[in-house]
């Protein structure tokens, strides 16, 4: 493993944090905690802020500025009344420095500051009847002059340790730090003009005014190049693995023939692409790892069908795993009689089948007799065996880790070679950040809607016409219609004046006198479920929930949706929650409710909601999303499921995400070994990051 293969030049980096100095038995929870076990985690712990310090007089001081003061200590005065402020009264040749503090010990404070002595003190200046007020501020005395830096780092800090004591330790680890072997191309670093690693490491550590702490600065630029570059060398590396990895050579059959025959629709030209792409991957005899990516109704489950029956007309079985029993039962409800009626068996396994049932179904598996599994995560467990399992489609494949996956794919036959994999995600992303996610798969794109699928006409309405929203939709639920309601919060909060799908549940089963469904994430995944299907098969008109079903339910019947403060939820989310309706032949319609009173919309979100009242097109959305976060908003990539890196932002650094991706394939293209002088140097970069076991978020 490449953690036991580091080499000896990074030794001091892999050290616990322990070994600094400064660390005892009760820092170093806390250190480990907030950067990490060793000592590299703590050197990647970025400043987030800088402390500016100003020489400053009782006259000069500039409110809101941090200032250090050279003053002669006058007074302690001491409250009567517990709980009152301890004071300091201090002066230098101008006026009055009033030093406070809440809480503390006025012995202890004495001691900082006797009366009569010279101090220098720092901190935020106030004014307070126009004398300049201090609270909590740093006192140094004059033989600490040295120790009053001018510019000074703010690292993120917690209960018992502060910005500074982290920036001393750091300090003490920038000792640690070896020169390292250049990885970066000469060329390229000199194009750049981008310091060395340690350089740059130890200038991220100093920064000496605000724009240093930008993701553009040229310290910042360097090591986030670095991150990246060692991340999509991990995943040029998967890909190769996976390349010259022998697999099952599949290719269309028959049964392929007559489950094309039986789709009620004629397929779009990206579908038709998509499948010869996938066609030519399963007859290559190498194993095929590709993204299916498609917007909402654009048709993967009909390209995955062909998968499957081309896997079977080959003598080979496949699986269709899917994240809820919901979205399982629908895919094996829709394409199990296509695929029979093709002569493809095909089975259901989850996890609430009767032991009968499942002792049929496995030894269906088991035998080869059944060619299709489609099921939950019960597909991967132990006990199920399958006699050629040849392909895996992996459904809303972000619900899965990467571990899940690899069950299903290894319960492969090792004398065929490995499963072929096929995943597919509805939600579209910026093709620059799909190196992020999927950099080691292969892409195909559906970029079209099969004929027949009605468009959804979007409405943006002020949160104060809720009554009449509730009034039409009453209007729509008594001539059959079915809606969903989505609301921001689970339940009433006195820190929140959102709305809550509890209360909102209640009030609209009083208004409108029919039955409501109710589903959030807080219930039990098995009555959660029971409710959406009640709501699926049409035993509830109206399913008030959270964001649960932004994917996986598909109710042709609902027509209507309504999404309460709209103005607080992403854009492709929004998309994605609107993808619930339109999939039937009525008219559908989906109502963005913001705001609340009076309230109005900010630009970003009133941008939003314009966009998505204009266009369905999910790529233009996503990449509109991509463009409002790089505007201000990059820390929404946390709900995102990007990698968790420490100096690359995928948003600003995007063009060097791109430039990284191409350097990671040149590499190993010509090295693939990496045995040259560079190639060496990049094993070293390769085990600084340790993206390829460590490192959570590569897929």
């Amino acid at each position: 493993m490449l953690s036991r293969m580091r080499p000896p030049s990074l030794f001091p980096l892999f050290a616990e944090v322990s070994t600094l100095k400064g660390v005892g038995p009760k820092v170093l929870p806390l250190v480990q905690k907030l950067a990490g076990p060793l000592v590299r985690d703590l050197l990647f712990l970025s400043p987030s802020g800088l402390i500016v310090r100003r020489p400053m007089t009782a006259t000069t001081a500039t409110e809101g500025m941090v200032g250090v003061f050279d003053v002669i200590v006058d007074r302690l005065i001491v409250p009567a009344k517990p709980g009152a402020p301890i004071k300091v009264r201090a002066s230098d040749a101008e006026g009055f420095v009033h030093l406070i503090w809440f809480g503390g010990s006025a012995q202890n404070i004495s001691r900082l500051l006797p009366k009569g002595e010279r101090r220098l003190v720092s901190g935020k200046v106030e004014r307070f009847n126009n004398e300049v007020q201090i609270v909590h501020p740093d006192v140094f005395t004059p033989a600490q002059a040295d120790d009053i830096a001018g510019v000074e780092p703010v690292y993120p800090a917690t209960q018992g340790l502060t910005s500074r004591i982290i920036r001393k330790l750091v300090q003490g680890a920038m000792e640690h730090a070896p020169e390292l072997p250049e990885w970066q191309d000469p060329a390229w670093l000199a194009k750049q003009r981008w310091p060395g690693w340690r350089a740059a490491l130890a200038a991220l550590h100093a920064p000496a005014a605000e724009p240093d702490l930008q993701p553009d600065a040229p310290v910042r630029q360097r090591l986030a190049y670095d991150e990246l570059f060692a991340h999509q060398l991990a995943l040029a590396r998967r890909r190769r693995a996976r390349q010259i990895t022998p697999a099952p050579v599949i290719h269309p059959g028959d049964a392929s023939e007559r489950v094309l025959a039986a789709l009620p629709f004629t397929l779009t030209r990206a579908q038709t692409q998509a499948i010869a792409e996938i066609r030519r991957d399963l007859a290559s005899g190498e194993q095929m790892g590709r993204l299916l990516q498609g917007d909402v109704g654009s048709g993967k489950t009909a390209v995955a069908a062909l998968a499957l029956a081309d896997a079977a007309a080959s003598g080979f079985q496949s699986a269709l795993m899917a994240p809820t029993e919901i979205l399982a039962r629908q895919h094996w409800q829709r394409l199990a009689p296509m695929l029979d009626a093709a002569g493809v068996p095909t089975i259901l396994l989850t996890g609430r089948d009767t032991p009968a049932e499942r002792r049929a179904r496995l030894a269906a598996l088991a035998s080869g007799e059944a060619r299709v599994a489609m099921g939950t995560h019960a597909l991967f467990q132990d006990a199920v065996r399958f006699d050629r399992l040849a392909l895996a489609v992996i459904d809303e494949q972000h619900r899965f880790g990467v571990n899940e996956r690899q069950r299903l794919q290894a319960k492969g036959d090792p004398r065929t070679g490995g499963v072929h994999l096929l995943t597919m995600s509805a939600t579209p992303i910026p093709r620059t950040l799909e190196l992020t996610q999927y950099g080691e798969l292969e892409v195909s794109r559906l970029t079209e809607k099969p004929p027949g699928r009605t468009p959804v006409t979007t409405a943006v309405v002020p949160q104060a016409r809720i009554g009449e929203v509730a009034k039409r939709l009453k209007a729509a639920l008594d001539s059959g219609a079915q809606a969903y309601w989505i609301c921001p919060l689970v339940a009433e909060s006195e820190a929140s004046d959102l709305a809550a799908a509890e209360a909102r549940a209640a009030d609209l089963r009083r208004i409108l006198g029919v039955e409501v469904g109710l589903a959030h994430g807080q219930m039990p995944g098995a009555d959660r479920e029971a409710v959406m299907a009640d709501f699926a098969d049409g035993r509830t008109p109206l399913l008030v929930a959270t964001t649960v079903v932004e994917v996986g339910v598909d109710v042709p019947n609902a027509s209507i949706m309504v999404i309460e403060h709209a103005d607080r939820f992403g854009l492709a989310q929004l998309h994605q929650l609107r993808g619930r309706v339109g999939r039937g032949t009525a008219a559908s319609a989906c109502l963005l409710l913001y705001g609340g009173g009076d309230d109005g919309l900010g630009e970003t979100a009133r941008i939003r909601l314009e966009t998505l009242r204009r266009t369905e097109d999910g790529f233009e959305i996503a990449e509109e999303d991509f463009r409002l976060r790089g505007g201000g908003d990059p820390l929404g990539l946390k709900q995102s499921g990007f990698p968790a890196y420490r100096f690359a932002d995928p948003i600003r650094h995007r063009e060097l995400m791109l430039a990284a991706a191409d350097d990671a394939r040149l590499v190993l293209g010509r090295d693939p070994d990496l045995t040259s002088p560079r190639g060496e140097a990049v094993r070293v970069l390769e085990a600084l990051f340790d993206w390829r076991n460590d490192r959570p978020g590569i897929d």
